[in-house]
């Protein structure tokens, strides 16, 4: 409860029994019913304190009492808890029916969106798990997340994942073929579905905002055609939309956003590894090829698909072979080389690693190239503000303490709402 009596400072923060709920706002010296507070935020928002039900009318002037604090209006409380840590909304369904109600109808996260207010967290599984971790940005908390209600099938195969908003979308084979289990933030369960208008694996994936894309992979029957059809989630209507098809056909590719167009890089077809890349811009409601996009990148056999990720609307490779970090020079369609990354990549080929952006940084998580920091098979994560024009990065560790996990990491998204 918010105590109107009490004076709070002109240039400072409201002081609530939610210590870490400290968002600056503007207020005048003295709050009494009826006044204004702006939040500090991209709207600006003002917000009226309003006097309870109970409180008007003839006790009108009685002065509350140590169990008679005066309520919050809806409004105003929203927009405290709209301010608190997101990694601490699962709290909110404890404390009262209205709390719960905020998150769960996923308003509050609706209002984090008007205010400019976004949060990543890490959502992974890694070898030898059968439940999905969620961890705050600095992995300095980790929540098991409620099971996911598949069958065997799906549990120990192989999946892909993506978020979408608030969604987390979890791609695999069950015994009656492919399909998509999505958990949703504000409700903290799982849900099957939707599936998508052409089910596949393999594929390439991108989120943009509370949107996600996904181009290219297979059908799951054997001898199945590599894909060259493309879609988009919507998870306000929980469907899939189809896009125009690519250029290209490919599966075993990797997406990304950047410069407000879906690129879908690499991958391989019935000719062959691809060295192309290309992307779709909603504007134009087109592809564009873009050829020998990876014409530098060594081509392996059996690798993952490229490790890439885009921080400050710069691209980023990964390169398995090497545990080489590279930058993608858009005018002239090339790479830098920017140095080594603390991991190893190149030990399976590309596979097992998370490579990410996590807001401004790049973060990547691994069997640590050095066994100085890391001790036995626990993952390494390392975490760094990319500068193009750096020689060399540098890579700060995370210490996650007993929140680490094995250190090949099956499947790892981010979500940031």
């Amino acid at each position: 409860m918010l105590d109107l009596n009490k004076t709070v400072p002109e240039e400072g923060k409201l002081d609530l029994d939610l210590r870490r709920v400290n968002y600056d706002v503007d207020v005048k010296s003295h709050l009494r019913y009826g006044d204004w507070v702006t939040f500090k935020s991209h709207s600006s928002k003002k917000v009226r304190i309003s006097r309870p039900e109970s409180s008007r009318g003839e006790n009108s002037d009685r002065q509350p009492q140590d169990a008679d604090y005066p309520s919050l209006s809806y409004e105003l409380e929203s927009e405290i808890l709209a301010r608190f840590p997101r990694w601490e909304y699962w709290k909110l369904s404890l404390v009262n029916k209205r709390c719960s109600t905020l998150l769960k109808s996923g308003e509050i996260f609706e209002i984090r969106k008007e205010n400019g207010f976004r949060e990543p967290s890490v959502y992974m599984l890694a070898s030898g798990e059968t439940n999905w971790w969620t961890f705050d940005r600095e992995f300095k908390s980790r929540r098991k997340i409620p099971d996911l209600p598949s069958d065997v099938c799906f549990k120990f195969g192989d999946k892909e994942s993506l978020c979408a908003g608030t969604h987390l979308l979890v791609s695999g084979r069950e015994i009656d073929g492919l399909v998509i289990w999505r958990f949703e933030l504000a409700t903290n369960c799982w849900y099957k579905g939707p599936s998508m208008v052409n089910p596949r694996c393999l594929f390439a994936s991108a989120t943009c905002g509370t949107s996600a894309f996904v181009a290219g992979g297979v059908g799951i029957m054997a001898n199945s055609e590599v894909y060259d059809t493309a879609e988009k989630y919507n998870p306000n209507s929980r469907s899939w939309e189809t896009l125009p098809r690519m250029k290209r056909k490919r599966k075993l590719c990797s997406g990304c956003y950047m410069d407000n167009k879906f690129y879908v890089i690499g991958g391989r077809n019935e000719n062959g590894e691809l060295t192309c890349g290309e992307f779709f811009d909603e504007g134009s409601n087109k592809w564009e090829l873009i050829p020998d996009m990876l014409r530098d990148d060594p081509v392996l056999t059996c690798h993952s698909p490229p490790l890439i990720a885009v921080v400050n609307n710069e691209l980023y490779s990964l390169e398995a072979s090497s545990n080489k970090l590279k930058l993608y020079l858009k005018k002239t369609n090339t790479w830098k080389m920017l140095g080594q990354v603390p991991v190893r990549a190149d030990s399976n080929r590309g596979w097992g690693i998370a490579f990410k952006s996590l807001g401004n940084e790049l973060l990547v998580i691994g069997a640590a190239l050095s066994s100085a920091s890391y001790s036995g098979n626990s993952m390494a994560i390392y975490t760094c503000c990319p500068d193009p024009d750096a020689i060399e990065l540098q890579w700060k560790p995370l210490d996650s303490g007993r929140n680490r996990l094995s250190s090949f990491i099956l499947n790892c998204s981010v979500m940031v709402a």
